[in-house]
């Protein structure tokens, strides 16, 4: 006889600790990267190629400059690339990106539980910092770490483990929210319960996310 897997909502009852990935997962933010990706290529003549979002797919902050600066023979260094890209997307992620659907409440619903919430991203520090303070988010976060404060990036497991510990709550009483495949398999090696969230710009990836998440939502207030 196989054993009913719990309900998201029940599994939620038994966790101590919840992590959010940031793009994608508690921003709408994903399309800009492609923006930025066309229009600073484009300064040196070169077109995006087809393979580069799968390529850099979950790559920290700092790995991703590595990676460009290599691929495309760019005349700067690692600093200048990432002050480039953290000024091009700032404006856009301080006014423009909106939250993801029903992350307020879902936030106010942890808080009032008392369960500990933690932010791991491959994004950068200037841009995290930046957008929780301009949508008032900082206080709901004991615990936010980029990739690159870890040896290595998503789908390794070191930012998980990383926030987990800061936050002292072992990986399996811990519920990830991701929306990229890499990052599902960066919760899963550290031996945490993971949720995929519904993105549009990996809409095309939906059916490879469910397979490898253990739930899925489209909007957080299906946990409320």
């Amino acid at each position: 006889m196989s054993v009913r897997q719990k309900t998201l909502k029940e599994r939620m009852g038994e966790v101590r600790a919840v992590l959010f990935d940031l793009d994608g997962t508690l921003i709408d933010s994903m399309w800009i990267w492609e923006r930025i990706d066309n229009e600073f290529l484009g300064e040196y003549g070169l077109p995006v190629p087809k393979d580069l979002h799968d390529e850099i797919e979950g790559m920290s902050f700092s790995e991703t400059a590595v990676y460009f600066k290599k691929r495309f023979h760019l005349p700067l260094s690692l600093e200048e690339i990432k002050h480039i890209w953290n000024e091009m997307a700032m404006d856009k992620y301080l006014n423009v990106v909106p939250l993801k659907p029903g992350v307020p409440e879902f936030l106010e619903w942890l808080k009032a539980r008392e369960i500990s919430a933690g932010i791991a991203t491959s994004n950068s520090r200037e841009l995290v910092d930046g957008v929780l303070r301009a949508r008032g988010l900082e206080g709901y976060f004991t615990s936010v770490a980029t990739g690159c404060e870890v040896n290595a990036g998503k789908p390794a497991p070191d930012i998980y483990l990383h926030v987990a510990g800061a936050l002292g709550v072992p990986p399996s009483a811990c519920i990830v929210f991701e929306d990229i495949p890499a990052g599902i398999r960066a919760g899963k090696s550290a031996g945490m319960t993971v949720t995929a969230v519904e993105d549009d710009f990996s809409a095309a990836l939906r059916e490879e996310k469910k397979r490898l998440a253990d739930y899925y939502i489209t909007d957080y207030r299906e946990l409320l």
